[in-house]
């Protein structure tokens, strides 16, 4: 180990340093910029270094002592009271006393009526939708005759969809089950217009009650904007006997959905009856899943059933007729023509 005047100094310094004579408290310790000076010392003969270390510096660490709130930090202890109660001699009831009764059962007691309260909101909303369907202030002729009315228009809608079912049996295994292809087919088309004429006739029958109810007067006189309504529904309604099926339907479930909404309406300012807007959406309802599930029949043999001839066909077919016709007429006459000249040519 190399030693030289310059160690020992330096080590003589650091020992005689008041930071390191005596141990002083962490918080108390000063920071100081000041380095520490050292005498130079020749390292080499023929070129002196001056030797320079600067000062540790540790940074400053406040230790902090937060004082506490004496006393313990529970309630006051009442020792009167808590005395008078260790003197009171506990009853014995052997009938209270089983082998269940130190147990503490799964579910405890009060935990089934909690059962039922989470429930409840279900019960609300199944006796909202039961009262809804009873229509319990819709007068009874009202309501039956409107039940009695879709009850066509479901019974087509539900013979489209077994029809469609027997057309693809008998596709798939050659025969159909009650009725085959051909004789399926033939009677879903003697169907469909009787199911678009029959949706035709109702929406037309919504929109006259608004006549009806201008009439009455009732919830005031409103001239053209309720006798508008009545116009507009069979405007609506008629020209769909002319669309094919599947467009003729959509329109229609569209049309019924509008005039629903008419209703709705008309009943929140007072100028229908107050039952009538339930009373048309439980109708409504019935007619639109009907109309849904003919689609969805249809849809199913899309591929396997000719278009039916509809009155736009027939209407084109009579028109190609009246022209052939002309036609047949048109060359009669001057085969005649002809013959007449050729007699008159002979002579």
């Amino acid at each position: 180990m190399l030693r030289n005047g310059g160690t020992r100094v330096l080590v003589r310094g650091l020992k005689s340093s008041p930071r390191f004579s005596s141990p002083r408290k962490l918080s108390t310790i000063p920071l100081s910029s000041a380095s520490l000076p050292l005498p130079s010392c020749s390292l080499s003969l023929k070129r002196p270094q001056s030797l320079r270390i600067t000062e540790y510096r540790p940074r400053s660490l406040a230790i902090q002592w937060y004082a506490t709130t004496s006393g313990p930090p529970f309630d006051h202890i009442d020792a009167k009271k808590e005395a008078k109660i260790a003197g009171k001699k506990l009853e014995v009831d052997p009938e209270d006393v089983s082998t269940n009764s130190s147990v503490r059962s799964v579910f405890e007691e009060g935990q089934g009526q909690e059962e039922v309260d989470m429930l409840a909101g279900v019960k609300q909303d199944l006796q909202t939708i039961r009262e809804t369907f009873v229509l319990s202030d819709v007068p009874r002729e009202a309501y039956y005759i409107g039940l009695a009315g879709v009850l066509p228009y479901l019974a087509t809608s539900l013979s489209t969809v077994y029809l469609a079912w027997d057309i693809n049996h008998a596709a798939l295994t050659g025969s159909g089950f009650l009725l085959d292809g051909r004789t399926a087919e033939l009677l879903l088309h003697i169907i469909e217009p009787l199911q678009v004429g029959y949706g035709a006739v109702i929406i037309s029958f919504l929109g006259a009650i608004h006549w009806g109810l201008e009439f009455a007067k009732y919830g005031g006189e409103h001239g053209y904007r309720r006798y508008a309504i009545g116009v507009i529904a069979p405007a609506i309604a008629w020209p769909t006997i002319l669309f094919p099926v599947e467009y003729a339907l959509i329109t229609q479930f569209l049309a019924f959905n509008f005039l629903y909404f008419t209703d709705a309406r008309a009943t929140v300012h007072g100028w229908c009856p107050p039952w009538y807007s339930t009373y048309r959406f439980v109708l409504t309802f019935i007619v639109g899943a009907s109309i849904v599930l003919s689609l969805i029949g249809r849809g199913q043999i899309a591929d396997k059933v000719g278009r039916s001839h509809g009155p736009a066909d027939r209407v084109k077919a009579l028109k190609d007729a009246q022209w052939e016709n002309l036609e047949n007429e048109e060359r009669e006459k001057r085969a005649k023509m002809v013959a007449e000249d050729e007699g008159e040519d002979e002579e």
